[in-house]
Order: structure tokens, then C-alpha cells, then sequence
């Protein structure tokens, strides 16, 4: 099971960020030009939480980088603007429908994971396409629960309190209130090697793992009549922008516990300088094209990494 044919499975891993994918797919970009290919064809597993759920799943429906990049330039501010949690839900809605439409799990051409939060039983929620993925009840498995890529992705996507929860229905008739993947596995990295390692089959050492975060940058200033403002100043709302930030990292130094022989790459740079100050709520295009310019530089960084990965 190899896109490439050499044996290796390889793993794209995306982690959440709401806006901050920019910077996501700056790297990609890169990527996808030093294979020559589009990276459907080099992954054999793509997972993604929140917006990685929306870019890894864009990507196993076998779109460009390029082509995800005008769709977020379009649509991300407009999501990311509005002040009320309704409404930013609502714009989530549309962006979602525009784009995947009623498309379900069995139209992607690679394995994908796209990451949520089971919000009454505290558990992960994962959608994914192929029965080789499932950990048990294979005979009941259906490729995303049955549910269309779209309601997975927005669920995927639903960091409340800045959004609101999204309620899907299962093809077996259960209705499911979810949350942001991000409260589970902002990376979702492990989880990908789970299903390689303990539902693929596939020896430890014959993965290849590439880890893309959306960086770490400096809190932005406050404006007293913008409304994120007042939403900062509320202790719920700091504990999940701090419980994103603590997953994101917990998670890596898992990884590296439990699968430390394993061949991974993680790009996420930290980025100190005032401009590029920023958060998930980012809507300024101007601010959001340097977060994908960031990307593209840290790629060189890792080029030998990511190099010794494609071949």
C-alpha cells in the first residue's frame, strides 16, 4: 500500500488553526511542487483537524494547493469576520456547501481522518473513507458515518464558543452534537499512526510521517471596539485558545514518545517579529498572505527532509 510504489506509507498530517491554515498552505504549496504531483497521489493517508480537516480533505478529493488557496482567499475572511457566533456558523454552513456540496466519504481517492469531538460522550468522533481504518465493528462500517464531507469538516471546525456545535445524523439514524477536533487532537498526527500501525498494518518502519502545524506567532493587540477584544477578556474563551496551543504540543511530544523510530517530519515555526502578530480569528487577507509566505520559507528549512520523504 504505497501512492508511490516504494512500500512506504506515507502520512500528511494537518493540524487545526481556524485562519492560520495560510500559513498550512504556504508549506503545502512547496510540497506538492517539489513532487511534481498532486499529493493525493503521494499520501496514502491524509488527517486533518478544523481547517487542516478542510484542506486534508480538499486534498484526498484530489484538488491543487493552488486551487484550496483562491478557495480560502475567497471564503476565510468572510467566515472568520462576523462577530456573533451564529453567524460566523452560518458563513462556516455556506463556506462548506460551496465547496464539498453533498459529496460523501467514498468519493476521495486516498485515505483521509478528519478529526472532531463527540461533545455528550467526551470522546473523538473521527470520519473516515476506508473500512481498512476501522478498529473494530468492520462489518458496520460505513465511510463517514455516512455523512457528507461537508458536515464532518464543519464539525471539524466548530470551536465554540466562537462557533456554534454542529449536530450531523449517521447513516445508522444517530444524532451526534460535535465539536471542534481541536479539543481531542489539535494535531492529529498520532492518530494517523494509529490507524497505519494498528488498523493498516503497516510496520512502524515502513512509515513516513510529514506533520505540517500553522505556526506560532505573537498574540495580537487589542481594540477596544472589535469585538474579539471582549471575547478575549473571557476566561472561557482564554482556556481554549490556551487548550489548543497545549494539545497542539502534548500531542507532538506523544508522538515522539510513543513512535520515536518512527521517519516524521513536523514543520510549525515559531514566529516572534510584532507584525506578524495574529490568531485563528485572523480575517485581513493582507495578514493571511504573509502567514502563507511564512509557510513557504519554513519548507526550505526542511527541504532535505521533506526531499529524502517523496523519494
Amino acid at each position: 500500500m504505497s501512492k508511490l510504489g516504494d512500500g512506504k506509507f506515507r502520512i500528511l498530517s494537518l493540524d487545526g488553526g481556524g485562519a492560520k491554515g495560510f500559513y498550512t498552505l504556504g508549506v503545502l504549496h512547496e510540497v506538492e511542487a517539489k513532487a511534481g504531483r498532486r499529493l493525493h497521489e503521494v499520501f496514502d493517508l491524509i488527517y486533518g483537524t478544523s481547517t487542516g480537516s478542510i484542506i486534508a480533505t480538499m486534498l484526498a478529493l484530489g484538488m491543487s494547493v493552488d486551487e484550496i488557496h483562491e478557495l480560502y482567499k475567497e471564503h476565510v475572511p468572510t467566515v472568520m469576520k462576523p462577530w456573533l457566533p451564529k453567524t460566523k456558523t452560518a458563513k462556516l454552513a455556506t463556506l462548506a456547501a460551496a465547496i464539498f456540496r453533498e459529496t460523501k466519504f467514498d468519493a476521495v481517492k486516498t485515505g483521509v481522518g478528519v478529526v472532531a469531538t463527540n461533545w455528550l460522550n467526551e470522546k473523538p468522533m473521527i470520519f473516515k473513507a476506508d473500512a481498512g481504518q476501522a478498529h473494530g465493528r468492520l462489518a458496520t462500517f460505513v465511510p463517514g458515518f455516512g455523512c457528507t464531507i461537508a458536515d464532518a469538516v464543519q464539525a471539524s471546525c466548530s470551536a465554540y464558543p466562537f462557533f456554534k456545535r454542529k449536530i450531523v445524523t449517521t447513516s445508522s439514524g444517530d444524532r451526534i452534537e460535535l465539536g471542534d477536533g481541536g479539543f481531542c487532537a489539535n494535531n492529529p498526527a498520532l492518530y494517523a499512526v494509529a490507524d497505519a500501525t494498528r488498523a493498516f498494518k503497516v510496520a512502524e518502519s515502513d512509515i513516513v510521517l510529514l506533520s505540517i502545524g500553522v505556526g506560532i506567532y505573537p498574540t495580537p493587540k487589542s481594540h477596544i471596539w472589535h469585538l474579539a477584544w471582549w471575547l478575549g477578556k473571557l476566561p472561557s474563551v482564554k482556556l481554549l485558545q490556551k487548550t489548543l496551543e497545549i494539545n497542539t504540543q502534548s500531542m507532538a511530544q506523544l508522538h515522539t514518545v510513543l513512535f520515536g523510530q518512527l521517519s516524521s517530519t513536523r514543520i510549525n515555526q515559531t514566529f516572534s517579529q510584532p507584525e506578524m502578530a495574529t490568531d485563528l480569528l485572523e480575517h485581513d487577507l493582507a495578514k493571511l498572505n504573509k502567514l502563507r509566505q511564512r509557510g513557504r520559507e519554513s519548507f526550505a528549512d526542511y527541504e532535505p527532509a521533506i526531499n529524502d520523504l517523496l523519494q
